[in-house]
This record gives C-alpha cells, sequence and structure tokens, in this order.
C-alpha cells in the first residue's frame, strides 16, 4: 500500500489534480506499478491501473492475484480499467482501494466490481 501511495506523486495530473497510484501484484507475487499520465487531448490520458497492467504484462506477469489503487480518495477504477484488470484476473482477485493519507480503505473482489465483464468466446484462457 506504501508503494501505490508513492507511485502516485509521480503521476502526471497537470490538468485535474487527481493523482493515482496502482500496484498490481501478480501470480508470481512480484509487484508492477504504474501512475496516471494526463494528456493535454484529454482522451489520450493513461489511467494508473492501465499503465500498471502495461507494465505487469511487459514483465510476464499472467495473472494478477491483487490490485492496489491509491488516489486522494479512495475510489474505484473506471469502467475502461475494471474490464482491462478483468482480462487478466480471476473471481477472487482482490482491489483494495485507498486514500493518500491512510484514513480511508476499501476491499473488494474485482468480479463484484464488474460483474459481467466481456469475455470473447475464443478467448482460450481458462476461467479461474
Amino acid at each position: 500500500m506504501r508503494l501505490a501511495k508513492d507511485v502516485a506523486t509521480r503521476a502526471h495530473a497537470p490538468y485535474s489534480q487527481f493523482s493515482v497510484g496502482c500496484v498490481i501484484v501478480d501470480e508470481n507475487d512480484q509487484m508492477h506499478v504504474g501512475c496516471n499520465v494526463e494528456n493535454a487531448s484529454y482522451g489520450l490520458t493513461m489511467c494508473a491501473e492501465r499503465n500498471a497492467t502495461g507494465s505487469a504484462i511487459s514483465a510476464g506477469a499472467e495473472r494478477f492475484k491483487t490490485i492496489v489503487v491509491a488516489s486522494r480518495k479512495a475510489v474505484t477504477p473506471c469502467g475502461a480499467c475494471r474490464q482491462v484488470l478483468a482480462e487478466f484476473s480471476s473471481h477472487d482477485t482482490e482491489v483494495f482501494l485507498i486514500d493518500l493519507d491512510g484514513r480511508q480503505r476499501e476491499q473488494h473482489l474485482l468480479s463484484h466490481l464488474l460483474p459481467h465483464q466481456f469475455k470473447l468466446e475464443s478467448d482460450s484462457k481458462p476461467q479461474s
């Protein structure tokens, strides 16, 4: 959780002033981080969760066990990030939402945050 707070301080959020850090723990207990990176063309902004996902996948991770999201308030990942995270998660992947001051902490299952994730029928990944 400290790492998620730390990486949030590295976010590039000059437009929203809302810094977010994310840590993903993979199936081998390796940690992967990401922070939000805003862009003047708002649609090109990358969320912390998707940046952490890219970091995890490029490092060889295949499954996510735990996800920690840190921000000014304990907020859930956006819908797009929930779907991306679900691609590499199982029904029991835990999501911890924390604020930067340590006053708020929530724990959820990703499957509860996105109960009807989109899956291609040709998806050959095993369902957990």
